[in-house]
């Protein structure tokens, strides 16, 4: 949610700055097909009781390399993807030092306090690395905790909208020798 949040943001705020929504068309992705695959398995092992199969978590990081990768990719065709880099990169960080799991704050954890882990999720604590970078930010009234992760995504996403909106065009490509 925090991530549509941040869309429409940098949406209406390029419109506010004279932008024209129809820049976002022009917009030119290599492979828009992997990203999309990439997110599409992460939401099925979040959403879907593949969340319970020990190996799915494993599948998920993948999937979340996959977008950092593919982010990566894109530097030189969307103005400030790489703050999405970024926050994808030190989610990456945090989940690999778990064990392909996210550390969840205790007082956000919900009934992840009984059980202590469950699909991609982890209770934060003594024995849970780099908590810092675990879900433990809350937007009130919004449900849920995010990461510093999720937060530089989320600012990263609504910039690179306000800027496609505002001027569509790349930075120059660079030609080869």
């Amino acid at each position: 949610m925090i991530f549509l949040a941040a869309i429409v943001l940098g949406a209406g705020f390029g419109l506010l700055g004279r932008g024209k929504i129809e820049n976002l068309a022009r917009l030119q992705f290599r492979w828009p097909w992997l990203v999309l695959a990439a997110l599409i398995v992460r939401g099925a092992i979040l959403l879907t009781p593949l969340n319970s199969v020990e190996a799915a978590r494993y599948v998920y990081l993948l999937g979340l390399v996959v977008i950092v990768a593919w982010t990566i990719w894109h530097w030189r065709r969307l103005r400030g993807i790489w703050l999405v880099t970024g926050g994808g990169a030190l989610n990456v960080l945090v989940i690999a030092a778990n064990g392909a799991r996210m550390p969840v704050a205790p007082e956000a954890a919900g009934s992840l306090n009984s059980r202590g882990t469950f699909g991609q999720y982890t209770l934060m604590g003594a024995n849970t690395n780099l908590n810092f970078l675990g879900d433990w930010i809350r937007f009130y009234p919004a449900p849920g905790v995010f990461s510093v992760g999720d937060v530089i995504i989320a600012l990263g996403l609504a910039i690179v909208v306000f800027l496609a909106i505002r001027n569509p065009r790349p930075y120059k490509e660079l030609s080869p020798p």
